[in-house]
């Protein structure tokens, strides 16, 4: 019976598509060896299956258990075309497997020219060494050796040998949700521990803990009582928030759903929330270049999310509902979405909030673009490494948004080319504001 992989490895582009219209599905999740369908895609050089997974956001620099990135395998089976674009989406060019070895050694040992003078071109070491000394050169065949030696002092490379350094610790892979997904959905209070009170807001706590021998985060719903009906809205919701579908949505694992609980786990996040990186030290250094990258993420996250046949309500956009993974990647949380049998009068954070929402019932107000104002606030937070209106309290916040159109100063030295993406994703005409597949081009030039 054909899987995901298979389908992937033999270029069954028909399964492929049916398999990725699935949400339950994560096409970031390996096999029994850690191959993801993009790896194997890149391992065969399934072009059209390549470009599939990668337009549904399949993580560029993903690796097997024997730490392989797309490079590596692309190279070794000499599939310059899927190396090309590989090298487009600044795939690592000198990832280190658990043998030492580049993309560029597998490329000089099987004698790919072209493929290796492309990866030399884009910054392959001619002499990194792997775990037993040897360089690419000394992987390859003379005359290519003298050419790629060369190309590299054209190019300004250092030719002293680059020792090797174990990075295999570094990484690792990520927590299999297979089982999870499949198997687990309503969970016994008593197999969660809760550990550390992470906060308290008007929905809820939030605790750090374990599930499984997993590290989660657990909010408990703040519902004094819950009776049948509230057990069932929360039941039909709750299976919506199950998305393992796209690398920028960090889906709900599980949930307890009893007559003194109610609480949704997700899986916990390296770096905690983008709130915490940019305001609260975690000793990431957000500069331009990562900006645009989580700009990007949360981008592609929302634009996936938007596309979904039904909508889903209720899922403020924030930068404290932006989780940050270990390899830096921006993921939506799911759990941060509000039920609609909580209290939906209270706004606690309305510094993210687009004036509409502030001004109308949530029925009135044109979801898509109200999400593309609050993405727009977010936009500036990363360039300034501010907290929006800081010197004003929710209460005046919510008053001057709503009623005296305020927006948060634009400092100088902004480049112009995000001024204006700030300030056509605020436009005070909701009906104006670009949708989130449309500012993604507009990014990755921004990128370049």
């Amino acid at each position: 019976m054909e899987d995901i992989f298979s389908a992937s490895r033999d270029g069954n582009t028909r399964f492929v598509k049916t398999w990725l219209e699935d949400t339950r599905n994560d096409l970031n999740l390996g096999d029994d060896h850690g191959f993801t369908p993009f790896l194997w895609a890149c391992r065969e050089g399934q072009v059209a299956i390549f470009d599939m997974l990668l337009s549904r956001g399949a993580r560029v620099n993903a690796v097997n258990d024997g730490g392989d990135n797309g490079l590596h395998l692309a190279a070794s089976k000499g599939n310059k075309e899927v190396v090309l674009k590989l090298l487009r989406n600044k795939c690592a060019v000198n990832g280190i497997n658990e043998h030492g070895n580049t993309p560029l050694h597998y490329a000089c040992f099987w004698n790919y020219e072209s493929v290796a003078e492309e990866l030399v071109k884009k910054g392959a070491y001619v002499s990194q060494c792997n775990r037993f000394g040897e360089t690419p050169l000394d992987k390859s065949k003379p005359y290519l050796a003298e050419i790629l030696k060369d190309l590299a002092t054209q190019l300004g490379q250092n030719l002293k040998k680059i020792p090797y350094k174990d990075s295999s610790n570094k990484g690792g892979r990520r927590i299999d949700l297979r089982d999870i997904k499949d198997r687990y959905e309503w969970i016994s209070p008593d197999e969660i521990t809760l550990t550390e009170k992470i906060s308290k807001t008007v929905t809820g706590e939030v605790w750090r803990g374990k599930w499984n021998d997993i590290n989660i985060v657990a909010k408990k719903l703040a519902i004094k009582f819950v009776n049948k009906r509230i057990s069932r809205n929360f039941s039909e919701e709750y299976s919506k928030l199950r998305i393992f579908s796209h690398p920028n949505v960090l889906p709900v694992i599980g949930a307890v759903n009893d007559h003194k609980n109610l609480i949704v786990l997700s899986q916990q996040m390296h770096y905690g929330s983008l709130f915490n990186i940019l305001h609260e030290g975690t000793g990431i250094i957000v500069d331009q270049e990562q900006a645009i990258k989580f700009a990007m993420d949360i981008a592609r996250g929302m634009a996936y999310l938007h596309s979904l046949d039904q909508l889903i309500p209720r899922l403020y956009l924030k930068s404290t509902h932006v989780m940050i993974d270990e390899d830096l990647t921006a993921r939506i949380s799911m759990a941060d979405y509000r039920f609609s049998f909580m209290n939906l009068s209270k706004y606690e954070s309305p510094n993210w909030m687009a004036p509409e929402f502030l001004q109308k019932s949530p029925e009135e107000v044109d979801q898509r673009s109200a999400d593309m104002w609050s993405y727009a606030i977010l936009l500036w937070e990363l360039v300034t490494r501010e907290v929006p209106f800081a010197d004003l309290s929710p209460m005046e916040i919510g008053m001057k948004v709503a009623l005296e159109g305020l927006k948060p100063p634009i400092p100088p030295g902004v480049s112009s080319h995000m001024v204006k993406l700030v300030s056509i994703c605020w436009n005070p005409d909701p009906s104006k504001r670009p949708r989130f597949d449309q500012i993604i081009p507009i990014l990755t030039k921004m990128s370049l």
